[in-house]
């Protein structure tokens, strides 16, 4: 093999779709008012009290110009369509065009948690109550991880390297590492790197429920009345995660190519840290996270005490978040209380793969223009005391480096370190 050409990898753009807009910026301008995207399950039907979701408003394909009647009837798992809208985005966002010069050297991993679930949801239905015959053609490439990511090329025109990373909810931080270490290497000079899930069906948010992760809404409970506040990492109260739908991606360009193209970079990669658990499958692993967070910094060529901000993983499960506190006492020691630690799924809930994407996306912006995005919802827990959560309003903060936390069921870990530019 070659060596590696040790380039620097930037991020020049991103797309978005979250339960607070289609796209990043609608996300973007309810995140900075502190609103949060929750409701009441309209997707479909369930009798679970896990009911309030994170929904994605206004996501409609029949308005996207780009696809037809036949395209909409065949393709029916969400993620495929939701991942061409949001890499066509982050492409627009960037000003970047595909061309037959920088096709060949653009990749696109988008990685997911559940992949098309929904469209083998309606396979089923239709093989037991019409037939055998009447399950799709196209049933098996709605269900390839990477056929989002081709479905994507194919609108968009580029033929790099396209697969899907799959690490559970890391998916999305795994999928900017292994894209900024291709580009780094010289593999590509673009990558479309991120994650989508569209898992808003009733076996999933059932069985979710039933391995007691998602918040179950009862009379007493202050969501009941006000759907938006059922999601509250490191607060007093929390109960479970709320499940969300959505997708994002950032685009990656290696420093070489940002003048030629004229392009602005937002961030830099500086450092990124994987490992595996080798413990539970859903109960994290102290040892094992304390370490990806240490190979992150260290990638970046860093010490602890350069990290400004966290950008928590903080999924406002009892277990996790406490975990969470533990290792970053842990790595940081007593400087922790002097960084904010705060949580983007207070306000758009758990995107499963998406959800290190669009937190990238978020956390990137957010230092661009000087400002910590809050942990919202939040009432204070004696435990976390001493941990400034950024509670409930925005903040205005300079900083250059932030460390973005991803965990996953197998017992995945991948966390980011971001520089500012």
């Amino acid at each position: 093999m070659k060596a590696p050409k040790n380039r620097r990898v930037f991020v020049v753009g991103y797309g978005a779709a979250t339960p607070l807009g289609h796209n990043f910026e609608t996300t973007w301008q309810r995140v900075v008012r502190g609103e949060a995207g929750f409701r009441k399950l309209t997707r479909c039907r369930t009798a679970s009290r896990s009911n309030v979701v994170g929904e994605i408003p206004d996501w409609n394909p029949q308005t996207l110009d780009y696809l037809d009647r036949k395209e909409l009837y065949n393709w029916n798992a969400d993620y495929v369509f939701l991942t061409m809208a949001i890499c066509k985005e982050a492409l627009t966002d960037a000003g970047l065009e595909v061309d037959e010069d920088n096709g060949p050297r653009t990749a696109c991993l988008i990685g997911s948690a559940l992949n098309g679930t929904d469209a083998y949801r309606i396979a089923m239905d239709n093989y037991v109550n019409r037939g055998p015959l009447r399950v799709s053609p196209y049933l098996l490439p709605n269900l390839c991880a990477n056929l989002p990511s081709g479905k994507a090329g194919i609108l968009l025109g580029f033929t790099g390297p396209i697969f899907s990373p799959q690490g559970a909810c890391a998916s999305g931080n795994h999928a900017i590492g292994i894209g900024a270490r291709m580009i780094r290497d010289g593999d590509c000079d673009f990558v479309l790197a991120g994650g989508v899930d569209t898992c808003l069906v009733p076996e999933i948010i059932q069985g979710f429920a039933n391995m007691l992760a998602t918040i179950k809404i009862n009379p007493q409970d202050r969501a009941y009345d006000d759907p938006t506040q059922a999601s509250r990492p490191f607060s007093l109260d929390r109960k479970g995660f709320v499940l969300s739908e959505g997708g994002g991606v950032v685009l990656l360009a290696a420093e070489e190519m940002i003048s030629p193209y004229g392009l602005n970079p937002r961030a830099e990669v500086m450092g990124v840290g994987w490992t595996s658990d080798a413990y539970h499958f859903t109960l994290p692993n102290p040892q094992t996270i304390v370490r990806t967070i240490h190979q992150a910094i260290d990638d970046a060529g860093l010490e602890p005490s350069d990290i400004q901000h966290v950008n928590a993983h903080g999924t406002s499960t009892p277990k996790g978040d406490t975990t969470e506190i533990e290792c970053l006492r842990s790595v940081f020691g007593p400087s922790l209380p002097m960084i904010p630690v705060s949580s983007n799924k207070s306000q758009i809930g758990h995107t499963l793969g998406a959800s290190a994407a669009i937190e990238a996306a978020l956390g990137i912006e957010a230092m661009r223009q000087e400002l910590l995005l809050p942990t919202v919802n939040h009432i204070p827990d004696p435990e976390f005391a001493d941990i400034d959560v950024v509670p409930n309003r925005i903040r205005k903060y300079s900083y250059e480096f932030f460390l973005s936390n991803s965990f996953g069921f197998g017992g995945t870990n991948c966390c980011i370190v971001f520089k500012g530019v």
